[in-house]
C-alpha cells in the first residue's frame, strides 16, 4: 500500500522543463510523412533573412541620413541670424556674445553671391561664399582637404588677396590645377554717385582644391577671402548672414531663443530644418515607408511558422492524445506547441541579428571586395552624393526589429497551438 505523497512532489508548472524538452524534441521530428525538421529549417531561414535585411536596410538609410546631414551642415551651417545685427554700429560684439551661447561651437560672417566662372574656353555659374580666414576650419570637410599652403595663403595679400579656393569636381570637370587663373564674373559692380556701374571681370589664382566628400557642392562652389568678395561684389562692409555652427544639430530648436537674446531685437533666426526640410522631410518619409515594408517582410516570414507548427500537430495528434490520458491539460498542450514555434522565432531572430550586424559592421570591406571582385564602382560619388556606403547601426532600430521578430513569431505560433490544445484524445486514438 503506497504512502501519502511526498510533500515536493508537486505538479510541473508552466513552462515547466519537461514542457520546454517536449518542444524542443518535437522539433526535430522526422516522420516519412511530415518533414517537420525541413519546415522549421525552412522558417528558421525565412525569419533570419528577414531580420538580417530589415536592420541592414534600416542602418544604411540612418548613414545616409547622418553622413549626409552631417556634410551638408558642415559644409553649410545649422542656423543663419539676419536682421539688425547685421547692420548694428556693435556688430562685432554681438557676434562675440552669440559665441559664448552654451552649446555654440563657431560663428562665422558669410556672404554669398553668384558669378559666372571662365576657365579657358569654358564658362560655368558658381555659388562664390565669401569668408574671413579665420572662419574657414569651421568648415570642417573642406578645411581638412587643403593642404597647408592653401591655408596658410588664403586671405593673404590687399582686400584679402587674389587666391580663392575651388571644388575638385569643378577643378576636374575644367581641367585647372593649384596656380592657374580663372575668370569671375560678378553681375554687378560697385555703386557710385551715378548708380550701380554694372558688371564686373577679374582673374583670380586658384589658391588651393577643396573636397567636402559631396561632388554637388564641390561642382558649386568657390570660396574666398570676405574682404575681397565684398569689394568684387560691391557689398564693402555689408554681412549677408551670421553663420553659427552648434554642438548638437538635432537639438537646435533649443537655441533659437537663447541666440535671438545674444543678437539683440530684431534678429532673424532660421535653421538647418527650414532651409534643407524637403531634404530632411523625404530621408524620414522614406525610412517609415521602408521600416513600415520590410517589418511586413518579417511578418510574412514568421506566418511560415504556421505552416511548421500545423504540420507538426498533425504528426503528433496520437501523442497529443496519449498525453491528455495520462492528465496532460489542455493549456499545457498549448504551451508545448507554443514553445516550439517560439523557438524557431527566437533562433531566426537571433541569427538574424548577428548576420545583419556583421554585414553592417563589414559594409565597407564588402563594397570594396565586391569593387575589386567586379572591377566596377558600385558608388558613384558623382549620383549618390557620397563615394561609399554608410551603415549606422541605431540600438533602438535593433530593439524595434528583435521585438517585431519576436511578437510576430509568438502571434504565428499561437492559432496552430489553439488547435493542438483542443484536440479530442478519443477522437484522435480512434483514427490512429
Amino acid at each position: 500500500m503506497s504512502g501519502p505523497a511526498s510533500p515536493s512532489a508537486k505538479p510541473a508548472g508552466a513552462f515547466s522543463a519537461w514542457e520546454v524538452g517536449l518542444a524542443l524534441r518535437y522539433l526535430r521530428a522526422k516522420r516519412k510523412e511530415g518533414g517537420v525538421a525541413t519546415i522549421a529549417v525552412i522558417s528558421f531561414i525565412g525569419i533570419m533573412l528577414a531580420v538580417a535585411v530589415l536592420i541592414s536596410v534600416m542602418s544604411i538609410m540612418a548613414g545616409f541620413r547622418s553622413t549626409l546631414l552631417d556634410r551638408m551642415l558642415s559644409f553649410n551651417g545649422h542656423m543663419y541670424v539676419q536682421g539688425s545685427v547685421l547692420v548694428s554700429e556693435d556688430r562685432e560684439a554681438r557676434l562675440r556674445r552669440i559665441s559664448e551661447v552654451p552649446g555654440v561651437v563657431s560663428v562665422s560672417v558669410l556672404n554669398e553671391a553668384q558669378s559666372l566662372v571662365r576657365v579657358g574656353g569654358f564658362t560655368t555659374g558658381a555659388i562664390v561664399k565669401g569668408v574671413r580666414p579665420q572662419d574657414l576650419p569651421a568648415n570642417t570637410y573642406v578645411y581638412r582637404s587643403l593642404s597647408e599652403e592653401a591655408r596658410r595663403s588664403f586671405g593673404q595679400g590687399a582686400y584679402g588677396g587674389d587666391r580663392v579656393l575651388i571644388g575638385k569636381a569643378m577643378a576636374e570637370a575644367n581641367g585647372v590645377r593649384i596656380g592657374d587663373p580663372i575668370t569671375l564674373y560678378s553681375p554687378t559692380g560697385a555703386d557710385s554717385a551715378f548708380g550701380n556701374l554694372g558688371g564686373l571681370e577679374k582673374t583670380y589664382i586658384v589658391g588651393g582644391v577643396f573636397s567636402s566628400g559631396t561632388s554637388e557642392f564641390d561642382q558649386a562652389f568657390i570660396f574666398m577671402p570676405l574682404e575681397q568678395h565684398q569689394l568684387f561684389f560691391g557689398k564693402e562692409g555689408v554681412w549677408d548672414a551670421l553663420e553659427v555652427k552648434v554642438a548638437k544639430p538635432d537639438e537646435v530648436g533649443q537655441l533659437i531663443q537663447p541666440i535671438r537674446e545674444a543678437a539683440g531685437p530684431g534678429a532673424a533666426i532660421t535653421d538647418w530644418r527650414d532651409r534643407l526640410a524637403a531634404f530632411y522631410g523625404a530621408l524620414r518619409v522614406e525610412r517609415v515607408a521602408m521600416s513600415i515594408i520590410l517589418g511586413l517582410v518579417v511578418a510574412i516570414a514568421a506566418m511560415n511558422i504556421i505552416s511548421g507548427i500545423v504540420m507538426l500537430v498533425k504528426n503528433k495528434g496520437r501523442d497529443i492524445a496519449i498525453l491528455r490520458t495520462i492528465g496532460a491539460s489542455p493549456s499545457s498542450i498549448l504551451r508545448v506547441f507554443f514553445m516550439a514555434g517560439a523557438a524557431i522565432g527566437v533562433a531566426g531572430t537571433v541569427a538574424g541579428l548577428v548576420l545583419g550586424l556583421v554585414f553592417c559592421l563589414n559594409i565597407a570591406s564588402i563594397q570594396h571586395f565586391l569593387e575589386g571582385l567586379l572591377g566596377v564602382q558600385l558608388f558613384n560619388s558623382d549620383v549618390y552624393m557620397l563615394d561609399s556606403i554608410p551603415a549606422l547601426v541605431d540600438p533602438l532600430d535593433v530593439t524595434w526589429t528583435a521585438f517585431w521578430a519576436l511578437l510576430m513569431s509568438c502571434i504565428a505560433s499561437l492559432p496552430p497551438s489553439w488547435r493542438a490544445s483542443r484536440i479530442d484524445p478519443v477522437e484522435a486514438l480512434r483514427y490512429e
